[in-house]
């Protein structure tokens, strides 16, 4: 045996095929399972696709970096728990194209923040971080509230998350931009988006009704992270579909 090692080792070709094969292996043994099973992500009670006003609220959040410092994912450790919420599962994420989880925390972590704080509280802190944490550090956002939101393409973006796997119904897209609109204004209809996209938080969420802007979706977004799933109520067992 330790011969054959030896001319394993000291013949670099052969190694090389050694080395292939053994990787190819390790990889098939990995992949085809996945194959045999209908989803890798157990599916779960409430969780739902962004509302056209959320998805929006969100690519304003990855255009802006807010990635960088704040991560969505709290690991099941004690303290991450007792300061956050229920640690994440795989199934919040899974409309994410891509996930914001993170590595790293320079601010805290955001996976159950919807709720927490007011819209005031949200707009104030992105137009002046340091008004309501004087420690921050974070940049200040004012001109998320003077920008008009944009939102010609809305119908066409959740097509494309529908080709990535995201499940819009052709309902949901030929309302996506009333359903939009809807969800900023409380004096709209309001009924046809709670009906397509349950939970969703209405409201003039930047203080300034007469106007749509980019501050109405970015913290529509923030409000939505973490409420869809009611941990409290249920076992894991029981959130399983």
């Amino acid at each position: 045996m330790a011969f054959k090692h030896t001319q394993l080792e000291t013949n670099s070709i052969l190694l090389l095929v050694a080395i292939l094969v053994t990787v190819a292996i390790g990889g098939l043994v990995q992949i085809v399972p996945l194959f045999t099973i209908e989803t890798t992500i157990e599916r779960v009670k409430g969780v739902r696709p962004y509302s056209p006003l959320e998805l929006i609220g969100r690519n304003i959040y990855v255009r802006e970096g807010c990635y960088n410092c704040h991560s969505q994912q709290i690991r099941p450790f004690r303290d991450e728990v007792e300061r956050y919420g229920h640690y994440s599962i795989a199934a919040e994420s899974m409309y994410d194209h891509p996930f914001q989880w993170g590595s790293k925390r320079t601010g805290p972590d955001l996976a159950r923040v919807g709720g927490k704080y007011s819209n005031d509280w949200h707009v104030t802190h992105l137009i002046d971080p340091r008004a309501v944490v004087p420690e921050s550090n974070m940049p200040s956002y004012p001109f998320l509230a003077r920008r008009d939101l944009r939102t010609g393409d809305i119908a066409d973006h959740l097509r494309a998350l529908r080709l990535a796997g995201v499940p819009y119904s052709q309902e949901m897209i030929d309302n996506a931009l009333a359903d939009l609109r809807a969800q900023a204004d409380p004096e709209a209809d309001s009924d046809g988006v709670k009906a397509r996209y349950p939970k969703a938080v209405i409201g003039d969420f930047d203080g300034d009704p007469a106007r749509l802007t980019e501050m109405d979706a970015l913290v529509a977004y923030l409000q939505m992270l973490g409420t869809l799933v009611r941990f409290g109520d249920y076992t894991l067992d029981d959130l399983r579909q």
